[in-house]
């Protein structure tokens, strides 16, 4: 597959190459490489690559540092929205494996027609006997099998189109990729850690998860309860009272998560969250990507907090190391730069009163800020993976609160959780 796609690619450069050369510009392999034909080839490729294309996305885009190309992140985004559908063959035939061949017993309605669709699986509405409304999660056939080698075949296509500094070592990233795919294949795990957070959300009625079927999931079909909220963006149209309180226990849930259970969601895509306008509830979707988070680490990150909040160069410095961001081989000029991304980083933490989401643009100077590290210093070490999955965790909580206009005091939040 990789060698036909490197002779589409020649091919297409060489035909590129000349038609610019007729036109009198002198054109750079660079240019040749990613043509808009040569990206047509490598969507299609990392199409039928789908979970280990996004998840080796996600791990190299997850410190905002934008270290694959415009036109990549445009690609992968594509792919997010085109999830494509199982015939409906291909679909019985993963259910009869599941639950037998008499499986439609078990449902007084079985919809056929997916209401979500993913990289590795896609979502289905049933029915019981009772009335009761229920999700069913179905793997992709043969995703399990395919993992590490279509991760190796997503890092060779980067490096054929050269879209990775050749300074990065991609093999942490590869294995790395490879461990998260197999444990979001394993849809047992999924339902165990989705019963975990359950417990761990307990009485708190601003939030609802689903209740997992046990006698009805499998390592590939994932069957819990339905919830029917709506997207977590129809806040938007709510009163800002309504939309603070959300944001509020969103960002508070988060840093429980990471401060006092040690056990993180860190997918932050926007559909994993529903919001309940009848209960006020938020509704949370989707453990597949949960991790646990060591004492140790967590001890780390609680320090760098504090020092962020605190400003003092040195203490960041210090407690930037413990958590991974810097080591002893790192020159003056990085750690520096590294201690004012955190402060920019931490600036809701440090500022006094409500910290107006809707009106900054925080991400956008952190991503100016690391752009110009990088072209200054040539630099593009990634931090340790646990810490690139708490970057992706609040990343996306921060562009949830911007999307939601929510105005809320972050220093008090902290102030309230003991545990931070």
């Amino acid at each position: 597959m990789i060698g036909k796609l490197a002779s589409g690619i020649v091919g297409g450069m060489v035909s590129e190459g000349a038609r610019q050369i007729a036109q009198g510009k002198r054109p750079s392999i660079d240019e040749l490489l990613l043509t808009p034909a040569n990206a047509r080839r490598l969507t299609n490729r990392l199409s039928e690559m789908r979970g280990a294309a996004m998840k080796v996305g996600q791990l190299l885009s997850m410190d905002s540092g934008q270290i694959l190309p415009t036109e990549v992140s445009d690609i992968l985004a594509y792919l997010r929205e085109s999830a494509h559908q199982m015939p409906r063959s291909q679909l019985v035939g993963v259910l009869q494996q599941a639950w037998g061949d008499d499986w439609q017993r078990h449902f007084k309605q079985f919809d056929f027609n997916p209401i979500a669709a993913a990289s590795i699986g896609q979502v289905h509405r049933a029915t019981l006997p009772d009335n009761q409304q229920l999700a069913v999660k179905i793997q992709y056939p043969g995703i399990r099998r395919s993992i590490d080698s279509d991760v190796d075949n997503v890092a060779s296509l980067l490096q054929l189109f050269n879209l990775i500094p050749k300074q990065m070592k991609l093999q942490s990233v590869l294995a790395e990729a490879k461990k998260q795919l197999h444990i979001e294949a394993d849809y047992m795990k999924e339902a165990d850690a989705l019963t975990r957070f359950s417990d761990h959300i307990g009485s708190d009625r601003r939030f609802s998860v689903p209740q997992v079927l046990t006698p009805l999931t499998t390592a590939d079909v994932l069957t819990m309860t339905y919830l029917d909220g709506q997207a977590i963006e129809s806040l938007t149209d709510q009163p800002l009272n309504v939309r603070n309180a959300a944001a509020s226990a969103l960002l508070e849930l988060s840093l429980r998560e990471v401060f006092d259970w040690g056990f993180v969601q860190t997918d932050p895509n926007f559909a994993n969250y529903r919001y309940q306008a009848n209960s006020s509830q938020i509704q949370l979707l989707d453990f597949g990507a949960t991790r646990v988070v060591s004492t140790e680490q967590r001890i780390a990150v609680r320090t760098l907090l504090h020092a962020c909040r605190q400003g003092h160069r040195s203490d960041i410095e210090n407690a930037a190391a413990q958590v991974g961001y810097l080591d002893e081989t790192d020159p003056p000029i990085y750690r520096s730069g590294i201690v004012s991304l955190l402060l920019d980083v931490s600036e809701p933490v440090r500022t006094n009163g409500r910290f107006n989401f809707g009106r900054s643009d925080l991400a956008d100077r952190m991503r100016d800020r690391l752009i110009q590290m990088r072209l200054q210093e040539k630099y593009w070490r990634l931090p340790p993976a646990d810490v690139l999955f708490l970057h992706r965790k609040l990343g996306g909580l921060y562009l949830l609160l911007k999307r939601l206009r929510a105005r809320i005091d972050v220093a008090d939040v902290l102030y309230r959780l003991n545990s931070v």
